[in-house]
């Protein structure tokens, strides 16, 4: 994910062939290439903007937020720790959990339009998020949990908190020793 974030790698399994992150990731690609590298295996991310008026005349507003899974049980306390400590809101869901929650981290006209987290089945791990990865790999992240942190309110400077606090983690959490491009495999998701 690390090498996808930074164009090194066209595309992952599961989002659209030889699409790079959008436009408005490109400022959090050093932060999450390192967290990514650290263990926490994002699959989306977004900062916080707005209020703007969108394409459709609504007034559009996010949440800095992102979600990925965790294997390790080090950096997912301190992913916590950081989150409770800095105000975050934050959801950590493993895969035997049913319960259909999630964080609505963007607005359309006032009311919740896009939601991070949330109980995803098996099914929707194989063959959406994860489509065409090989078995084991499969298997780790069916045993890891799924974390999403988002910012306690809508627009940018309440953003900073979630990336400030990520990288407090990250940069105790990432291993320095680990070459360009190598993941620790006890920590890979």
């Amino acid at each position: 994910m690390a090498l996808w974030l930074e164009g090194h790698v066209a595309s992952w399994p599961g989002y659209q062939p030889n699409w790079g992150p959008d436009e408005e990731t490109q400022e959090l690609i050093p932060t999450l290439a390192a967290a990514n590298r650290a263990g926490y295996v994002t699959i989306a991310s977004q900062p916080g903007i707005g209020p703007v008026e969108g394409f459709d005349g609504q007034i559009w507003q996010q949440r800095a937020a992102v979600e990925g899974f965790v294997r390790n049980y080090d950096l997912l306390r301190a992913l916590v720790d950081a989150a409770e400590k800095a105000g975050l809101e934050h959801e950590i869901v493993d895969t035997l959990d049913t319960g259909e929650r999630g964080i609505a981290v963007t607005q359309r006209g006032g009311k919740p339009y896009t939601t991070f987290g949330g109980y995803m089945s098996l099914a929707e791990l194989r063959d959406t998020v994860w489509r065409g990865i090989g078995r084991g790999a499969l298997d780790d992240v069916f045993r890891a949990v799924r974390v999403t942190l988002a910012a306690p309110e809508y627009g940018a400077a309440a953003g900073e908190k979630l990336w400030s606090a990520l990288n407090g983690v990250i940069g105790k959490h990432g291993d320095p020793a680990l070459p360009h491009g190598t993941a620790d495999a006890g920590t890979a998701a």
